[in-house]
Parts: structure tokens; sequence; C-alpha cells
């Protein structure tokens, strides 16, 4: 995907958005209350809120600097503000008709698409706001799948077979640049800025853990992921929105939580790696002794390269356009990876204008990098930093590991 303006990536945004969200009616506007989802009737008003606030309503010139623009719908902000209404309110608030929250969003749109936002400030909250809505695309895909819904209609790419990729690969380590470099366009505060940072060798699967491989260890007496069950005759399966289906060994496994990652390592004898190893198994090219935009060079990301902004897992032997430099496969895309790293704030932290996106976390929450198969190719990029407490296994969450021994 290449650089596109704004007023693109907003759109192409809203498109996602819509695939994933805009069937949910009926008893699925609000849905069971649970602390891992929100109700799309609040979550679709919500992103046009975050839209509007950000796009629309900044502070104008005459006006006190905490002051904004009014929200083209009454009592805005008391609704659909995720920093000030509590989580397990939404379901309960007086909020607007699922066709009216569409509407909301739908207009707030079609007003900042008009005033074309290119450059400066309106360039950079557009950006925001687009990747704002890619993450909550993201989210409603894990509605889907937490509740059983069917899967969104959206249009699946066929995945690129690649040779088996197993085993390890030796890191040579040494001073590495971790974080964001200041020309690398739109990115989050916490991915700023790049910063050196020292790593010993070790050695980084060359693929994230099987569904085969966590099998052997769920048969060993660990605890199976979400949305496994034994079927007749000693096989397994896994359930993929409102089906089930027989267990493929050779996709990633998904649904496991920080705490089950650590306990198939500890089985397994291996670890995970940091998110400084991984970033470094991702980008260093030894050849030219630099860091890649991408794992697979600088250009942007194509269907070939990655498992991104798609509607199904491929086997982790897939996509061997994408390898890192080091032969690392699929580093980016089909599944998110857990990190052994606490989410904490580079050196120098400055928090961005949207100061509730990373620090209220930092120090309770564990990173994940590279992306899964439903992420924006706007969102998964080397230095992108995911993050989610240790116990959530609702996301399309996997691992790659380490061996023990560094060095």
């Amino acid at each position: 995907m290449s650089e596109s303006t704004p007023a693109a990536e907003l759109q192409d945004a809203r498109a996602r958005a819509r695939a994933m969200a805009d069937d949910l009616v009926g008893a699925r506007e609000l849905g069971p209350l649970l602390p891992i989802v929100n109700p799309p009737r609040w979550e679709i008003g919500h992103v046009g809120w975050f839209q509007e606030y950000w796009c629309l309503r900044r502070t104008a010139p005459g006006l006190h600097s905490l002051e904004r623009h009014v929200s083209i719908l009454p009592n805005a902000d008391a609704l659909y503000n995720s920093d000030t209404v509590p989580h397990d309110s939404r379901w309960s608030l007086p909020l607007p008709d699922f066709a009216a929250a569409l509407r909301y969003r739908n207009e707030v749109l079609a007003r900042v698409l008009a005033q074309d936002p290119r450059e400066g400030e309106d360039a950079y909250f557009a950006r925001l706001a687009a990747r704002h809505e890619d993450m909550h695309a993201e989210a409603f895909h894990y509605t889907r799948q937490t509740l059983g819904y069917e899967a969104p209609a959206i249009a699946d790419r066929p995945h690129r077979p690649g040779e088996r990729a197993e085993g390890d690969v030796a890191v040579p380590g040494g001073v590495f640049e971790l974080g964001a470099a200041a020309d690398a366009g739109f990115v989050f505060d916490n991915e700023k800025w790049a910063h050196p940072v020292v790593l010993a060798p070790f050695r980084i699967a060359r693929a994230a853990v099987t569904n085969a491989e966590y099998l052997a260890f769920v048969e060993a007496g660990g605890a199976p992921p979400g949305h496994w069950r034994e079927a007749g005759g000693g096989g397994w399966q896994q359930r993929r929105f409102d089906l089930w289906r027989p267990l493929a060994e050779d996709e990633p496994v998904i649904h496991v939580s920080w705490d089950a990652a650590q306990a198939f390592c500890r089985y397994a004898g291996r670890r995970l790696p940091t998110e400084a190893e991984w970033e470094f198994a991702a980008t260093w090219d030894p050849v030219s002794g630099r860091k890649r935009v991408f794992p697979w060079g600088d250009e942007p990301w194509r269907g070939s390269k990655a498992n991104l902004h798609n509607g199904t897992l491929a086997s982790v032997h897939a996509y061997p356009e994408g390898d890192s430099a080091l032969g690392v496969r699929q580093m980016i895309g089909n599944v998110w990876e857990w990190t052994s790293s606490d989410f904490l704030p580079y050196p120098g932290f400055l928090r961005d204008p949207y100061k509730e996106y990373s620090e209220p976390w930092f120090g309770n929450h564990k990173v994940l990098r590279g992306g899964c198969f439903t992420t924006s190719p706007r969102i998964a990029r080397a230095t992108y930093r995911n993050f989610y407490s240790r116990d959530r296994s609702d996301v399309f969450a996997g691992l790659r590991t380490c061996a023990l021994e560094r060095g």
C-alpha cells in the first residue's frame, strides 16, 4: 500500500469498518455485556465522534484552548468519549438508534472530506482518525469471533504458498536503533523515537508457533486456546466465527494470552523474544548493515508480501516474499505475536495530542508486534507497538519463540 492522501485513507478505513460492523443490527446492536467487547451501536457512534472531535472540533481562533466547536450531535461527548464514559455503562446509555449512529458517523466523514485535509494539522488528524477507525474495524472482527457471529462479508485474497519455514535463525546482535525514524511518516507517540540498544546474539524461530505444536502442549496437560474443542475420534476442532472446522495444523495458533504463551514456552524449553529482539530480527539487513522499513525491504506492502487486510489465516509457511533479510517469515501479518516486554515509553517520550492512546497503559500491558490477517497495512509496520493486558486471549494473537540461551 503506497502513501495515499489523508482523504483516501479515511475512505478506505470507512469501507473496511462498514464491512465489519454495519450489519450488526437487531439484537446484535448491543449484544452481551462483556469486558472485552463494546456494544456495536455505541462503538459505531464512538468512531464518528473521534473523527469529529479531532478533525472538525479542534480549538479554533478566538476559543479558549480547552474549548471546542460544538458537535453536530447533541450530547455526543457524554455518549461517546471513551476516556470519560465507563465501559459497562455503554449498554445503558440513551444512545441514538443504530440508523442514527450510522448517519452521524457518515455525516462526520462527509464534512471532513469536504474540507480536503491535505496539509499540516488537518492532514495529521485525518490520518490519526483513519488509523483509529482501522483499529476499531479490527476490534469488530474480534467481536464477531468472540460472540460467534458469521464472518464479515469481505473478499479474501488467496495466500501465497512457500517452502516450509522451520528451525531457528541465528541473529548476530549488536547495536540497533529501536523505534521509528524521524522521517517515517505518521507514527504513534509510543514509537518515538529510534534510539540505540545493544543486543546479544540470539536464535529466533523462522515461523510462528503452529496449531500442531500447540496441540502437543495441550495433550501434555496445557490448557487449550479459546474456541478449541475435542471432536469425535480424538481429533480437535476450532471455531472460526460461527463455524467449527478441523484444526488446521500449519496455521498459527491464535487466541493465546500472554500467560498462556509463557506456559507454552516453559513446556517447549523456549522463551518469548523481547520487542527489541523481535524488531531486530524483522528489520536488520546484515549485508547493507542497516535497518529496513519492512522485513522485505523499504517498498510498501502489497498482497504478496504479507497476510494483511484479509479475511482468513494462512499457513505459517506462506508468504515467502515477505521474509526478513535474516530469513524470518511472516513478521508482518497473519498473527499478532506476544513479546516478553512490558509496554513502556521510549527514552524522551512526549505524548501526542491524543494523550489517552499510550500513556495510561504504560507499565500494565505487554507488547505485541507484527499485525494479524485483518490488520490494516497503515498500522502493520515493523516499529508499530500493539499492547494488551496479559490475560487477553480474544485478539488474534499467538507467539514466536526464541532459544533460551543467548550468545
